[in-house]
């Protein structure tokens, strides 16, 4: 066994190896099926529905963060024993994905049209098979853990069969209607988009006020006018009113008069309407039902024809006069010159005008009356609502929670038909024979009405929400009673950004109260935005954009996913910073370094690895480590539970490299100098302390943890039927063990890290040489007894000669460097070495130092919300430390005195 164990030792690498460690344990994982759902109906199910991403290209830094905290959650209740199941799949991304395949066929001097329907169709269906497969190799090397097996597409067989039994329910609930409407048009896609599709972004314009000559009353000798202001004058083309707010008393004397519309001469009426904003402009405005929301529902109101002047080409129509086949800008342009010759301009004045674009091609939307299909969203928002009200349904951080009502108390109703040929067709039949309309989840021949072959289907497809909103139960076979539906339906957490809550999260919850009477998953955890190391967004045209695929084949996989956790907190924006990346490769070889020096310093030692409640500490850092282990087990156990992986990963961190490494394993090497029983209790506790540090590490960085976790067994255990478990993806989660939890063994290790990290900073300061031992002379106080037993360590990491200690010192020692670490007084003899001028200087700022902790302490308990609220002993842990701060302040006084000062 022993030969065994130094071949192992002897094979590995010296440096951490990520790609080619981080190829061969993924595919060990997929293959061996850790990441399939365990199926034990004795525990708790943990799901997650992964956000699918658009198969429009690579993964990008957003899905990278999305796929890291999931895995990081997935991972965690996997390791607690939970039946996980972690569903991932792609989006087919109606318009964005046309339009990359439409920009594609005109390169080759072609487009759909000119292909038709079906032979696009295919087209599009090459590129998904090539982009799908890319995506979820790209996923793969993220480390994502999802049961590949229940890979799903919203264009699925399945999927599209419980798109088709949604529409036609909702239709027969009369939920779903078709009706002409105000929608938002983008002239580029050449299709209507939601409300949530169009970005507002404030733009500089103008505001044109233009004069509207009165029709003459009888006996009336002067032309009387009315003026407007408006930031698109080419739609005064399709005024067809205007309206004042009837309580402006400006203009009572004109209501019910008739305006004559300037260029067209058409005679429309002024009208009062509570909509009007009399402070904008003039507080008389221009109605144009055919291009603004607003209009469209005034018009509504006051029985107003519709003028379209504008076209769904965003060219002028024939209504629009003179100017029909213009650019609608061109138009613009042409129009105000027009009238600033009629003599109509009052004036022009530059303004900001918040203008919708098209969130997929960034053109200037239109809003156009268009015959499309809509959802009544009221009727399925109030169960949505209720969700949060009442608690069934948690949102991380919780702010967002009132974002998420106050869109479902003013919600709209939804646009869901688009003018394109990829997605799900509306599955809607018109007979030609009988004019009647039809509904069905199948496909149909004839009309169910007059049995008529004179049929056609809806040339329009659903919005890609439509099949996403879905997507939590639709995945799991819905429609279908199906056994995953049975078991992992509702999921348990919903994790994606906020930027996408109202899009997606918000309808995912009414379809899961409508259709299945229960809210789709228990908890939303949305995380931010990932920018760039000055806090930019990131952007092609800012050439900022952080490819996770070049960063990971840089420094590895691990070193990214720790980046993301641990700069990220809930609902916050964050940066990526490169040096935190390198950073964190540092961090695996960090990792990787310490273990190779455990695996081959407790080499021929016997006894496994021990479970921590089997361990037997016989010194203070035996005990000291332990004691952390189990508070940290315990913190990141909750921190995970409560949704704040980045703060567990910084704390694992923290432990590691600073606890573990810079201190145990420091110590160590002076406990494995000790006799055979010293050696096997260190050996223990440096391979069980591994074991624990690498198994709380895993979710977030798995590969560089699997590998040494599989040496560590390898090397220490080789009958492999002892192991706690075949790999450290399914090992069992650490369990805190509060026996362990040692609050003097920590206070006594306090006093002797901040002991010897005074030393070796007064060391640095005083240029000592690190081969040469110092002098050092202690007053120990309490700790004598303490400090006797650590003295060796005090040697070994402070490089000092055998410290001198004394319960107390009747005379200083002259010419001595003065150090305090808690109450203890440490003089190092430095003679020849020591300015009394700079020693001085010193005390003065560490005299200083103490006196702004004093300040800020005493301000603090002298606050009475503090001292009511706080809990008893956080108050009385921070009177202890205002008194040993008092305590040092004294002393460091006292030797400024003897120093002459």
């Amino acid at each position: 066994m022993i030969e065994y164990e130094k071949e192992l030792i002897a094979s590995l690498p010296k440096t951490y190896e990520a790609q080619a460690v981080e190829d061969k344990w993924y595919r060990f994982w997929e293959e061996g099926g850790y990441f399939k759902p365990s199926g034990d109906r004795s525990k708790p199910t943990f799901v997650i529905s992964m956000p699918p991403p658009n198969v429009t290209g690579a993964l990008h830094i957003g899905h990278a963060i999305t796929a890291t905290i999931e895995d990081i959650l997935i991972r965690y209740h996997r390791m607690k024993g939970d039946d996980t199941l972690w569903v991932p799949g792609e989006d087919h991304a109606g318009i964005a994905t046309q339009n990359v395949v439409e920009r594609l066929l005109i390169k080759e001097g072609t487009d759909r049209h000119a292909i038709g329907r079906e032979a696009f169709i295919e087209r599009v269906w090459q590129w998904v098979r090539q982009y799908k497969n890319r995506i979820q190799d790209q996923h793969r090397r993220l480390g994502a853990s999802c049961d590949w097996s229940r890979e799903r597409f919203t264009l699925d067989e399945g999927l599209s069969k419980a798109v088709r039994e949604v529409f036609v329910r909702l239709y027969e609930e009369g939920l779903i209607y078709r009706g002409a409407r105000i929608i938002n048009w983008c002239p580029f896609c050449m299709s209507a988009i939601s409300d949530l599709e169009v970005n507002h972004v404030d733009t500089p314009g103008t505001l044109t006020y233009v004069r509207y000559p009165l029709k003459p009353l009888e006996g009336e000798q002067e032309t009387q006018y009315i003026s407007v202001a408006t930031t698109r004058p080419e739609t005064i083309l399709g005024d067809t009113g205007v309206a004042v707010n009837p309580r402006d008393a400006r203009y009572q004397d004109v209501i019910g008069r008739v305006a004559i519309l300037p260029v067209i001469g058409r005679e429309i009426p002024i009208i009062a309407d509570e909509a009007v904003d009399a402070s904008f402009g003039t507080g008389a405005v221009k109605v144009t039902p055919a291009h603004d929301p607003t209009d469209f529902e005034i018009g509504m109101r006051h029985n107003l024809p519709r003028v379209q002047v504008i076209g769904f080409d965003a060219k002028m129509t024939g209504e629009a006069g003179p100017y029909a086949g213009q650019d609608r800008f061109e138009a613009r342009k042409n129009l105000v010159e027009e009238l600033q010759q009629l003599g109509l301009i009052v004036k022009i004045e530059e303004y900001t005008v918040p203008l919708g674009y098209c969130d997929r091609s960034n053109t200037i939307i239109e809003p156009l009356i268009s015959k499309q299909w809509f959802v009544k969203m009221a009727p399925l928002a109030t169960p949505a609502m209720g969700a949060v009200s009442y608690g069934r349904m948690k949102i991380v951080p919780e702010r967002f929670s009132k974002v998420y009502t106050d869109w479902l108390e003013n919600i709209h109703d939804w646009c869901i038909s688009r003018q394109l040929w990829w997605g799900h067709r509306i599955p809607v039949w018109y007979c030609d024979a009988c004019g009647q309309m039809t509904a069905s989840r199948v496909d149909i021949t004839t009309c169910p009405h007059c049995d008529s072959a004179a049929i056609r289907q809806d040339e329009d497809v659903l919005d890609t929400w439509f099949s996403s909103w879905l997507w939590p139960f639709s995945t799991l076979g819905w429609p279908e009673d199906t056994a995953d539906l049975r078991r992992y339906y509702p999921t348990s957490v919903m994790e994606t950004g906020y930027d996408i809550i109202f899009f997606w999260v918000v309808r995912m919850a009414m379809a899961g109260m409508h259709f299945l009477g229960t809210q789709p998953f228990h908890t939303v955890y949305l995380h931010g935005l990932v920018r760039d190391a000055k806090g930019e967004k990131m952007s092609k045209s800012k050439n900022n954009v952080i490819d996770p695929l070049t960063v990971m084949d840089q420094y590895g996989t691990d070193a990214l996913r720790f980046t993301l956790a641990t700069s990220s907190t809930p609902g916050n924006d964050s940066k990526l910073v490169p040096e935190r990346i390198v950073g964190n490769r540092n961090f695996a070889n960090k990792i990787w370094n310490a273990s190779r020096f455990v695996l081959m310093t407790t080499a021929g030692i016997g006894g496994g690895i021990p479970a921590i409640d089997a361990l037997q500490p016989t010194t203070l850092a035996d005990r000291w480590i332990l004691s952390r282990l189990a508070k940290l087990t315990s913190d990141v156990t909750r921190l995970i539970e409560e949704f704040q992986p980045g703060e567990a990963g910084r704390q694992i961190n923290e432990f590691f490299w600073s606890d573990y490494c810079d201190w145990y394993l420091e110590i160590a090497k002076v406990q494995m100098l000790g006799d055979e029983q010293s050696k096997r209790s260190t050996a223990h506790i440096l391979r069980a302390v591994l074991d624990s540090s690498m198994r709380l590490l895993h979710p977030f960085m798995p590969f560089v943890t699997e590998e040494v976790w599989q040496y560590l067994y390898r090397a220490c255990e080789p009958d492999a039927s002892r192991w706690p478990a075949s790999a450290l993806i399914v090992a069992p989660w650490p369990q805190s063990n509060s026996a362990t939890i040692d609050d003097e063994a920590e206070q006594h290790f306090g006093l002797l890290q901040e002991t010897i990290t005074r030393i070796r900073d007064a060391r640095n300061q005083m240029n000592v040489e690190p081969a040469h031992r110092v002098p050092v002379i202690m007053a120990t106080g309490d700790y004598q007894s303490m400090l006797a037993a650590q003295a060796p360590l005090i040697e070994f990491l402070a490089r000092t000669e055998r410290p001198q200690l004394h319960a107390q010192l009747a005379q200083k020692p002259q010419q001595a460097m003065s150090l305090l670490a808690g109450s203890i007084e440490i003089y190092l003899p430095l003679a020849g070495l020591l300015d009394p001028g700079k020693e001085l200087q010193r005390l003065d700022k560490e005299i200083a130092q103490a006196q702004q902790e004093i300040a800020r302490m005493s301000g603090k308990l002298a606050n009475a919300a503090f001292v009511t609220r706080a809990r008893p002993e956080v108050v009385e842990q921070e009177r202890a430390k205002l008194a040993a701060q008092e305590e040092r302040l004294g002393k460091l006084q006292e030797r400024r005195l003897e120093l002459g000062g």
